[in-house]
């Protein structure tokens, strides 16, 4: 069975001397937990040689239209987003690709999600402060500048403020679920945010996939609207990728893949590390359309 690697995938066109378009099909901004700018994205994505780009950035679309404008006509930025939602009791991101952006509908449940993402910033902070952890509203001022606030936020801050030697730390010490400083999220139903991006035109994809995602749940989100599964990130092993896409494939699922680069970071995680191809593209398209 021949092996659907991006690079592998790469490869073989080039042996048969057909040119292959890539597309990263997740990668986050300074809109939410990213470090670099649309812009910046726009820019990496060039130097890696990709065709496009999809922004999708957690419970907002601020990205978007900023990297459209830095992009120009010689790389696509497709239109994204990862939505927090929730599916049998636990937390699912959604991705939703190829939608209207200034879907009405769409734009009010993501405004709901970013007004509970900043009571819930809050609150973290609080409690923070209640360990022991001093912030002062000046050094939160900046932070608040992102359109979707979260956890990283606050670890990047104590990082960045030398309150904590990592991100990593941070989570150990407060912010891991359950932590002693951290917040449940407030997460819109799986069936709702599937509504949504379809009702804006879009399609939707589950997001790294874990270990909860067995051929039985994505059978059970097939009928909640689902159409597709990332089969390509960095964390996914070659018998898991291969796994995901034999799913798929009965289940009559699309697949998506990208890099979900936050930041510098290894190589496995940077702008155009994974994606999808032209061929696998053109399916997300149809079913966009249909």
């Amino acid at each position: 069975m021949p092996t659907r690697q991006p690079f592998t995938a790469l490869c073989q066109a080039l042996r048969r001397g057909r040119p292959v378009d890539r597309f990263d099909l997740h990668v986050h901004t300074t809109q939410s937990d990213g470090v670099y700018t649309a812009a910046e994205v726009v820019d990496l994505a060039r130097r890696s040689g990709l065709a496009g780009v999809a922004v999708t950035d957690h419970d907002t679309l601020g990205g978007i239209g900023e990297a459209r404008a830095a992009a120009g006509p010689n790389l696509e930025v497709i239109a994204g987003v990862e939505i927090t939602s929730e599916f049998a009791g636990r937390e699912l991101h959604l991705l939703g690709y190829m939608f209207r952006p200034d879907d009405a509908a769409l734009a009010a449940g993501l405004e709901r999600l970013r007004v509970h993402r900043a009571g819930r910033f809050q609150e973290m902070v609080e409690r923070l402060r209640a360990c022991g952890v001093s912030i002062s509203e000046d050094e939160l001022r900046a932070v608040r500048g992102s359109a979707s606030l979260g956890r990283r936020h606050l670890a990047e801050l104590l990082v960045r403020t030398r309150r904590a030697g990592s991100i990593r730390e941070v989570f150990v010490r407060y912010l891991h679920d359950g932590g002693r400083a951290a917040v449940p999220k407030y997460r819109l139903p799986v069936r709702e945010a599937v509504a949504l991006v379809r009702g804006a035109g879009g399609v939707t994809s589950w997001a790294h996939p874990g270990a909860d995602c067995t051929r039985e749940s994505l059978t059970r989100l097939c009928g909640e609207g689902l159409q597709a599964v990332e089969a390509a990130f960095p964390s996914c092993r070659t018998s898991r990728h291969r796994q995901l896409r034999a799913w798929a494939a009965a289940l009559g699922l699309a697949v998506t893949g990208g890099s979900d680069c936050h930041g510098p970071g290894p190589y496995r995680q940077a702008v155009g590390a994974c994606g999808v191809s032209d061929a696998e593209l053109a399916t997300l398209r149809q079913l966009a359309s249909s």
